[in-house]
């Protein structure tokens, strides 16, 4: 009794105000606080309460930053594991000239190209599984496993020098699904990480596959001139799968992809816009190569230069496509992606049938070929930004992966196609059915990326 006869003698002596403020803090000070676990950590460390959060802390994957300098970081890390994956597709024919003349002399030619078309083939035909892999799996680990592939791929093919189809299994399909592995992570990604400058950053990762096959060709050749193909092979491989392991370590997904019952969902095969874009990439394919693979043979054949010439055709073909990659991208910024990808495939349509077609001529023949190496460069840079405006970047993977499909039945049938043409009806030395040929498919992308532009907004003068 003491005890509570003082406590109240002491309380009636506060007045109003101050009792409250008591009773109002013991309340407080009964309640249970709940604290969050970071905020836990930072009570008990208050020196570090006024420390800002790092982009990776505190924040879901939606929340990270973007058009920030880990988006270039991507961007680079893409870029160059495109200029080894594509670039030593685009190099290939270093290979297949030394196998025809020194390795396989006994070989039809058509049977040695078939290592590289498998090359392309494999990437784009396992387009699906790859995107699969980059929604449920982490990206840096799919882009590690495809630069393993394709360097192991190439290191044992420097082992199979007895047989074609040795030839064929490792160094064509083994390393074009590895390649996939790669490609579909570099060129969907970055468009996770970028808004604004979306256009321009996914044009300078597909410009590294442009700039691979600029210096890697002649690499190539240095190395088998001096070594031989196994050592080439090798040294190749070994490059490969270095680069890419430090590279797949920035390769960071931004999005993470709600789960879902579907393994792959096909809905968006009922959007007529992206039947668009399917049409228009099959048609686009098929006459994307017939510059690639018959001018140098029209600058002999028809023209009388010497094969040099011809090759050096191919080069500036390769280097203004790297150029226009990067030049389209920054366009696209102002005038918008669809708009920009008309533009191009316009472009590359008529410098073939206004320019190639008619003149045989070496001025035409060039400026055709910087021309089109401009603006086709332009084609295959923007499909996988204008997926990701228009179906959202957490989808891109697998959405992308469809249409590659498309480019790789564009790709199986452009240039054998365009290969018969010339032998059935060209004989051999008249071009002008090939490049029409050529010419006319890439009119008829053109109508239907035309049709995308109106499903996709009817009023023309829209930035879209």
């Amino acid at each position: 009794m003491p005890y509570y006869s003082d406590r109240l003698a002491e309380t009636s002596m506060l007045g109003s105000r101050d009792s409250s403020l008591v009773n109002s803090t013991e309340t407080k000070a009964m309640e249970p606080v709940n604290l969050k676990p970071e905020e836990a950590r930072e009570a008990e460390t208050p020196e570090t309460s006024s420390r800002q959060p790092r982009w990776w802390e505190n924040k879901p994957y939606e929340q990270k930053p973007v058009d920030s300098a880990y988006g270039w970081v991507v961007v680079v890390c893409g870029s160059l594991m495109l200029m080894f994956s594509m670039g030593c597709v685009n190099s290939y024919g270093s290979y297949q000239t030394y196998y025809h003349l020194n390795q396989f002399p006994k070989e039809p030619m058509s049977t040695l190209s078939w290592i590289g078309t498998l090359q392309w083939a494999a990437m784009n035909a396992v387009g699906i599984p790859a995107g699969i892999l980059c929604e449920r799996m982490d990206t840096r680990l799919v882009s590690f496993i495809g630069g393993l592939i394709m360097g192991v791929a190439l290191i044992i093919a420097s082992f199979c020098d007895s047989a074609v189809w040795k030839l064929l299994v490792t160094q064509g399909i083994v390393f074009g699904l590895g390649a996939s592995l790669v490609f579909i992570p570099s060129v969907t990604i970055p468009s996770q990480w970028f808004i604004k400058h979306r256009p321009l950053a996914v044009g300078i990762v597909v410009a590294g596959g442009g700039v691979g096959g600029l210096w890697l060709t002649p690499a190539t050749d240095k190395m088998i001139d001096s070594l031989g193909t196994a050592w080439a092979l090798r040294i190749t491989g070994i490059i490969i799968v270095v680069v890419n392991t430090v590279c797949s370590i920035g390769m960071r997904n931004r999005c993470r992809v709600p789960s879902r019952d579907k393994v792959v969902d096909f809905s968006v095969l009922r959007d007529v816009r992206f039947m668009c874009v399917f049409a228009g990439t099959i048609c686009g394919t098929i006459a994307y190569f017939t510059p690639f693979f018959n001018m140098p043979s029209f600058a002999v054949i028809v023209l009388g230069h010497s094969v040099s010439f011809g090759t050096n055709l191919v080069t500036i073909i390769n280097a203004m496509s790297t150029v226009g990659r990067v030049i389209t991208g920054q366009v696209a910024v102002y005038l918008g992606n669809i708009n920009t990808l008309l533009i191009c495939t316009l472009m590359a349509a008529l410098s073939e049938l206004i320019l190639w077609l008619p003149f045989e001529t070496t001025g035409t023949t060039v400026a055709s070929a910087v021309i089109y190496g401009l603006f086709c460069g332009g084609f295959i840079g923007l499909i996988p930004v204008i997926m990701a405006d228009l179906w959202g970047v957490q989808r891109i993977s697998t959405i992308v992966g469809l249409v590659y499909i498309a480019s790789f039945a564009g790709g199986m049938i452009g240039a054998p196609a365009s290969g018969a043409i010339l032998d059935t009806v060209g004989h051999n030395t008249n071009f002008k059915p090939t490049i029409a040929f050529s010419g006319a498919f890439m009119t008829v992308a053109f109508v239907f990326f035309v049709g995308l532009r109106f499903f996709a907004d009817k009023s023309f003068f829209s930035k879209l």
